[in-house]
C-alpha cells in the first residue's frame, strides 16, 4: 500500500485555534506507560514502533524525550516530543481506539501543541508529521488547529 507523509508546522504559538475543552489532562508519563500507549494507539496504524524488539525499546526509551499520559479518568493516549535547539517536534500523539471518537481528540491536541510551546525557552517552531495510515481524522485535527502542510513525501 502507498503511503502518504504529510509534514506540518506552526511557527508561532498564537497561530493555535483551540478546540473546545473536554476532560482531557495531561500527566507524566514514565517508560512502561510510554511503550505501552505507543504500542496501543500506534499498532492499529501501523507504527514502526509496533514491531520494534525489547532492545529496540530500550534504545528508544533511552534518548532525551519528554512524554506525557493524555488522560481522562484513565490513560487515553500520549503525547511525546522531542527538542532540538529551538524545534520541538512532536514525536507521536494519539488515542487509545476505545477513546476515538468521543470528542476529546481535539482538545488533547491543543494541549499537546501548547505543552511544545513550553518544553524550550524562545521554540522556533513545532512540527509533526502524519501518514495516510493514521487515523483519517488526524491530518483534519492538525489542520484545524492551526498546522500548516509544508512538506509531502509518498512511499
Amino acid at each position: 500500500m502507498r503511503e502518504t507523509i504529510t509534514y506540518l508546522e506552526m511557527t508561532s504559538p498564537d497561530d493555535l485555534v483551540p478546540a473546545r475543552p473536554a476532560p482531557v489532562t495531561m500527566e507524566p508519563a514514565g517508560p512502561s506507560l510510554v511503550r505501552d500507549l505507543s504500542l496501543r494507539v500506534g499498532t492499529p496504524h501501523q507504527w514502526p514502533s509496533s514491531t520494534w524488539t525489547d532492545e529496540q525499546w530500550a534504545e528508544h526509551l533511552s534518548r532525551p524525550h519528554h512524554s506525557w499520559a493524555l488522560t481522562t479518568t484513565e490513560p487515553a493516549g500520549l503525547a511525546r516530543y522531542a527538542v532540538e535547539g529551538d524545534d520541538v517536534e512532536i514525536t507521536s500523539f494519539g488515542l487509545l481506539p476505545e477513546w476515538i471518537g468521543r470528542g476529546i481528540g481535539g482538545h488533547a491536541l491543543t494541549l499537546t501543541i501548547r505543552k511544545a510551546w513550553t518544553l524550550t525557552p524562545g521554540a522556533r517552531r513545532v512540527w509533526l508529521h502524519t501518514s495516510t495510515l493514521d487515523h483519517p481524522h488526524a491530518l483534519p485535527n492538525y489542520q484545524k488547529r492551526g498546522l500548516r502542510p509544508y512538506r509531502t513525501e509518498a512511499r
